[in-house]
């Protein structure tokens, strides 16, 4: 892994995100990969997934399952699906290890092999070299991009999902596990995007509100050319400031696009926002970092 430089730490300030090649191993990104397909291959499918599309009751219910499933997932190893997977008495269409888009939102803290990564020695090490006082792991995920159907993620901030007062306390991590490209859907940024706060907050919806999120504020047209592709080879990492704009295409080609992310908040003098989805709980406070 190349030394992380000073000069580094400035570009990251200036562009809102920072790419460091190789910063992982060939050996330790087989190794996620494997830990997942093992995880995959125990995998159930969510009883939610599973229940008929009749009667529009039944699809709130529905909806109501698949949102607590969601909202409950802060502390615990959840699977989540690509659209169109799966048919009206939730069995698989295709493979269950090709269905999959994503797997959240603990595996840094009941993962051996995940937690391993997200508290190695140069993670904890990036992070003092980038001033981080007490910074706590609060989610991470398991990312497929699927050949031909990884869905697009458009244009967002990570701040609008985890808001914190101020702003300017979360910190992605984003490594590939494999070469990410601009066939297989590699990340987008706009650069400097980071300065001008967030546009819109994904918030808790009231009890009894027929869906468990809503957002607040609008999400404001980005210019398209405004954006450039960060191809990473596996092993890279991109750090993410909170609030720079960022997205990713479909990924049409017939590789897959995996990565392992996490985000990471500076706890000291930072207020979590009791709105966000995700909330730490007795089972899950949020962990350190450092250890």
């Amino acid at each position: 892994m190349a030394s992380v430089t000073q000069h580094h730490i400035q570009k990251f300030h200036k562009d809102g995100f920072l790419v460091l090649e190789q910063f992982f191993s060939a050996e330790e990104c087989d190794s996620m990969r494997s830990q997942i397909q093992r995880i995959v291959a125990g995998m159930e499918v969510p009883p939610h997934c599973r229940t008929a599309f009749s009667t529009r009751e039944e699809e709130q219910l529905q909806a109501q399952g698949s949102s607590d499933y969601f909202l409950t997932s802060g502390d615990k190893i959840r699977f989540f699906f690509e659209k169109g997977v799966l048919d009206e008495k939730g069995n698989f269409l295709i493979p269950k290890e090709k269905s999959i888009s994503k797997i959240g939102h603990a595996l840094h803290a009941y993962d051996p092999v995940f937690k391993q990564i997200t508290h190695s020695p140069k993670v904890q090490e990036l992070g003092r070299k980038l001033g981080l006082e007490k910074p706590v792991v609060v989610q991470s995920m398991y990312i497929f991009k699927q050949p031909g159907i990884g869905g697009e993620v458009t244009p967002h901030q990570d701040a609008t999902f985890l808001h914190t007062e101020p702003l300017g306390r979360i910190l992605g991590f984003w490594i590939a596990l494999e070469d990410a490209t601009q066939e297989n859907g590699c990340l987008w940024f706009i650069p400097g995007s980071h300065t001008n706060g967030i546009t819109r907050r994904m918030v808790r919806a009231a009890s009894g509100a027929s869906t468990c999120v809503e957002f607040v504020g609008s999400e404001p047209a980005y210019d398209d050319k405004q954006f450039i592709p960060l191809p990473i080879s596996k092993g890279g990492l991109i750090l993410i400031h909170g609030e720079v704009v960022h997205k990713s295409e479909l990924n049409s080609s017939e590789s897959s696009r995996h990565a392992f992310t996490f985000h990471v908040m500076e706890a000291k003098g930072t207020t979590w926002s009791k709105e966000n989805w995700l909330q730490p709980t007795p089972e899950l406070p949020f962990p350190s970092l450092y250890t």
